[in-house]
């Protein structure tokens, strides 16, 4: 059996493979039907060419060589004489005829000749010349003109449609992707706020059942002081944040203006002393800066990126906390950088894919719900600004400000 990444993958490559097979397909029987229609084409020109030695041979020349030009030909051609004068065209301008000499038909139009001359040198470069051999006067022996012709309209039409094809494809098959892939983003985004308002409904049943047992204890047993069950509470305290966090995922959070650096400094307060000794916290940075935040989302922003920074430091190590902002820009920074492992360039966007994960335990969820928290509920972005392997790594938050009056 597949999973379902195996699945989506074998999808993948099978419409890769079949559109390669269409295309392959196509390219070869357009290429198969052109030159098929170049060789008739050259094949008339050749055949004219006997004929016009006939006519000419014949003493027709004077009337029979316009007209064969302009009724025999089926391509855009120019003839010239020995001397490389121009002498007939056909199938030029809009498909009207020029003939150098007033004397047979004196309507014929006359036209700039650097157009011609331009028209030949494409046709030299599009195909080799037939050579007609043409009677001089009597005892002058024999002459010849030269037959220059390119595609005609309909070919070149042929050698293009391939590639107008092909875009027609890519733009279709690319609006199909993007049709799926947001379809496919929405059902995902459909189940997994369903599945945590279900976890955040399941948790509330045994929290309030513990938060009452407590109390329950204390009652009892006159331990209002008893520093376990102080810490139970906290516990049960904990359990309630969380399923508060589940119970707003899918819904548009309620922010609330906050200055940034004391929301920041409250959570590693909390988180500080929940870890080994051995990591040292520092929140630094403006005070003052606020922007418009849901508290309990946002502790959970803080609370992923400072655990992948303490899985991230082996042994000793420190956490800082940098707030910073710009004016002009009405912007907040928030830095989180630790002294651990670090992370590869190659991984910098990678890391905050589902599933992505360094651990031996782990889900890989964490920054893939804190990329959501902060960009879809905070209108914020993260990333990582920087990092070195075996020296440390940078996250930043960017949110907007708002202006502190007070």
């Amino acid at each position: 059996m597949f999973n379902p990444s195996q699945q989506k993958n074998l999808w993948k490559y099978t419409l890769i493979a079949f559109a390669i097979v269409i295309v392959s397909g196509s390219l070869l029987y357009t290429n198969y039907l052109v030159k098929n229609i170049a060789k008739s084409e050259r094949t008339r020109a050749q055949v004219w060419a006997m004929s016009m030695e006939q006519i000419v041979g014949a003493g027709d020349n004077d009337i029979s060589y316009p007209i064969a030009v302009r009724d025999s030909v089926t391509v855009p051609a120019i003839v010239t004489n020995e001397k490389g004068e121009i002498t007939a065209t056909k199938g030029l301008d809009s498909g009207r005829t020029y003939i150098a000499s007033d004397l047979v038909d004196k309507d014929a139009p006359k036209y700039d000749p650097d157009y011609f001359k331009n028209e030949l040198e494409i046709m030299k470069a599009q195909h080799e010349p037939i050579r007609m051999v043409i009677p001089r006067a009597k005892g002058l022996g024999y002459g010849y003109s030269i037959i220059y012709y390119k595609d005609s309209f309909l070919l070149t039409q042929l050698k293009y449609f391939p590639y107008v094809q092909l875009s027609v494809i890519a733009i279709f098959l690319m609006l199909a992707y993007t049709v799926f892939s947001s379809s496919r983003r929405s059902e995902q985004n459909q189940v997994w706020v369903g599945l945590a308002k279900e976890t955040a409904h399941q948790l509330g049943t045994p929290i309030s059942s513990l938060m009452a047992w407590i109390e329950l204890i204390k009652d009892k047993y006159n331990a209002e002081d008893d520093q376990l069950l102080a810490e139970m509470g906290n516990d049960v305290k904990r359990l309630e944040i969380v399923a508060d966090r589940f119970s707003k995922i899918g819904s548009k959070p309620q922010l609330e203006p906050h200055k940034v650096f004391d929301v920041v400094s409250d959570f590693v307060d909390y988180f500080k002393v929940r870890v080994s000794n051995k990591i040292t916290f520092s929140v630094l940075g403006n005070k003052e800066l606020m922007a418009g935040l849901n508290i309990p989302l946002f502790d959970w922003v803080i609370e992923n990126l400072l655990k992948n920074a303490v899985n991230a430091i082996e042994g000793p190590g420190s956490i800082t906390v940098e707030i910073s902002g710009s004016k002009a820009k009405k912007l907040i920074y928030i830095d989180v950088i630790d002294t651990g492992k670090g992370i590869p360039k190659s991984k910098f966007t990678t890391v905050f894919q589902p599933g992505y994960t360094t651990r031996k335990r782990g889900w890989g969820l964490g920054l893939s719900l804190t990329k959501r928290m902060v960009e879809n509920y905070h209108d914020g972005h993260i990333s990582v600004k920087s990092s070195e392997p075996g020296k440390g790594t940078t996250f930043r938050i960017v949110l907007k400000s708002i202006l502190n009056d007070k």
